[in-house]
């Protein structure tokens, strides 16, 4: 085995990967609780992967093959239905774990510099997450899905600039329809996640060379201390995923993930058509200004939350780290509130 592990070694150096591994140390104080949430962000990408391939023996994109590939692979094919529950409930507790991330980042002041590239290529992956949740969300077929979806390609094309050349080119033409369900399940197959795993790579490649930040009020009392990456900290997240896993298998078991009747594009929507929770927050704003407003409103928004290594740099004296704050807890309580008050008022507006 030495000898076998001396010739691999020899073909692919590792050393500096093993040196960088067993050096790398990890700060534990109180809050450090929170450096787990990336970890099992990419414990739920990983489940994404694994599911997604197991899926893609049995799906067919189509508008007469989408839906009954779905049927078909959670009535007939052995264990399909968990495991297209694993898929879904992953992708949502993914995108769950990654908000809890980047807010916690944020109020641990993680986005000024050196960490700031960590920030920007956090809040991508972030985006793309999104992207993800919104194609595979068409891929059903369902009722849900078709007018969900279409209600969001129609805002898309409000946006301005592109947005009419946009949603032209997401829908493959005027309406939804086969070459939509095409080029969603291309974007959601292929194109998202080589990007993703690209940008995933240069994510964590930033946060092994910066490490875990520690908030100033630790950092100022030096109250903490440290422990090795390899194998402390690593045993320790491993614990977490299989955590992770156990609520990953325990709600997909018990709370099914379900589908919708076939999608008819001729009749009308049915009540309570809504996105994913994830947009529930800007699909309730829809609803209560007019889309041009609010897509400049959502635009300046998400300028302001990326720019915030800009404003509110390392140097920033009390009163800008003081804003910061302020809007942090601004931003999530709002994206809360928003959220649960959208969910209350479904069944109340058109």
């Amino acid at each position: 085995m030495a000898n076998l592990l001396s010739k691999f070694e020899d073909r692919i150096p590792i050393g500096p990967i093993k040196e960088a591994a067993l050096h790398k140390q990890v700060p534990i104080h109180k809050h450090s609780i929170w450096y787990y949430m990336g970890g099992i962000s990419l414990f739920f990408f990983l489940v994404q992967g694994v599911t997604g391939v197991l899926l893609l023996f049995h799906y067919q994109p189509g508008v007469e093959t989408a839906h009954a590939s779905v049927l078909r692979i959670m009535t007939n094919v052995d264990f399909g239905w968990l495991i297209r529950s694993i898929h879904s409930w992953a992708a949502n507790l993914m995108v769950a774990t990654i908000f809890i991330h980047m807010f916690s980042a944020y109020f641990m002041r993680a986005y000024r510099a050196p960490r700031d590239f960590t920030w920007y290529s956090g809040l991508a992956l972030l985006g793309l997450t999104l992207t993800f949740g919104f194609t595979g969300y068409l891929l059903p077929w369902d009722d849900m899905a078709y007018f969900a979806t279409k209600i969001g390609v129609d805002i898309t094309a409000d946006t301005p600039i592109v947005g009419k050349e946009l949603a032209y080119i997401l829908r493959g033409g005027e309406d939804l329809g086969g070459l939509t369900i095409q080029r969603f399940f291309a974007m959601h197959v292929v194109i998202l996640p080589a990007i993703f795993s690209m940008l995933l790579g240069l994510h964590l490649l930033l946060v092994q060379i910066h490490g875990n930040k520690v908030p100033d009020s630790i950092e100022e009392r030096k109250a903490y201390r440290k422990i090795p990456f390899f194998p402390n900290f690593l045993y320790a997240d491993l614990f977490v995923w299989l955590i992770a896993f156990n609520v990953l298998s325990i709600l997909a078991a018990v709370y099914p993930w379900p589908l919708g009747p076939e999608a008819d594009t001729l009749a009308p929507a049915p009540k309570g058509i809504h996105p994913e929770w994830y947009y529930m927050a800007q699909f309730y704003v829809l609803k209560l200004i007019s889309e041009p407003i609010a897509m400049a409103f959502f635009g300046l928004s998400g300028l302001l939350w990326a720019a915030v290594p800009i404003w509110d740099p390392t140097t920033a004296s009390g009163r800008r780290a003081r804003l910061a704050t302020y809007v942090g807890i601004a931003t999530l309580l709002g994206f809360i509130a928003l959220t649960l008050i959208a969910y209350a008022t479904l069944d109340a507006g058109p």
